[in-house]
């Protein structure tokens, strides 16, 4: 039925050239293109009051590291995957936020909720000025998601100037490049590894070069293609 609704359409627009690719593989012959969802980098620029109030929030020390996710807590999303991490490393903290409830947690999860490590926190559902202070205070912005149509929190991530460490997926492959504007792994061990390369500064912040991947996504440049769609999609 999802593909009959697709049809339906006279154009189709998604995220990412991996999504195009799947929705070209169901055999779909309208016209479809890749449009990022855009980052308005105006409001994902942390600021040192945004962050301050983080920090007084969750009462975070200045010598404490902060590994961040954010999203459902979902297997999909990389949440078994995340506590994994953080049990391996005890000395840094691990803050997922996400609604707990509104997940509907399965078995696995419900079972790995019930014995949390002592460093991993569960602010539940954040926004506003917190959670773009999490961005900006935190060490590694770390999403070990299994499966993505684009990642709206991870261009959020770039962004505000982040650590990326992604899961190494296909939707990532076309824009988002290992140890250029980001850094992937494929495990629990190459997870822990990496974290522990960027905290202690083995491995080169990319910040800079993942802000210009934000920066080709802003809003007022996706708006100005999208509205090209919308003109040739009347000349139909």
């Amino acid at each position: 039925w999802l593909i009959n609704l697709y049809t339906k359409g006279d154009y189709i627009i998604t995220p990412t050239p991996y999504s195009k690719g799947l929705l070209q593989s169901y055999g779909i012959s309208i016209p479809i293109k890749a449009i990022s969802n855009g980052v308005d980098l105006k409001q994902f620029n942390p600021t040192e009051e945004q962050i301050r109030m983080f920090i007084n929030e969750y009462n975070i020390k200045s010598n404490e590291v902060i590994i961040i996710s954010v999203g459902w807590l979902f297997e999909r999303k990389g949440f078994d995957t995340f506590v994994e991490v953080a049990e391996k490393l005890p000395d840094y903290k691990f803050m997922w936020f996400g609604d707990v409830k509104l997940s509907r947690p399965t078995k696995k999860i419900k079972t790995l909720l019930d014995k949390l490590p002592s460093n991993v926190i569960l602010p539940g559902y954040v926004s506003g000025d917190i959670i773009k202070g999490a961005y900006g205070r935190s060490n590694v912005f770390f999403f070990p998601s299994r499966e993505e149509t684009e990642g709206i929190v991870v261009l959020e991530a770039l962004a505000c100037k982040c650590n990326i460490l992604l899961r190494d997926i296909p939707v990532f492959s076309k824009w988002l490049e290992n140890g250029v504007n980001c850094y992937k792994g494929n495990n629990t061990d190459d997870f822990v590894e990496l974290i522990n390369k960027i905290v202690l500064g083995k491995s080169p912040s990319l910040v800079n070069k993942g802000y210009e991947v934000a920066k080709e996504r802003e809003l007022s440049r996706i708006g100005k293609e999208l509205l090209e769609v919308y003109e040739e999609t009347l000349r139909l």
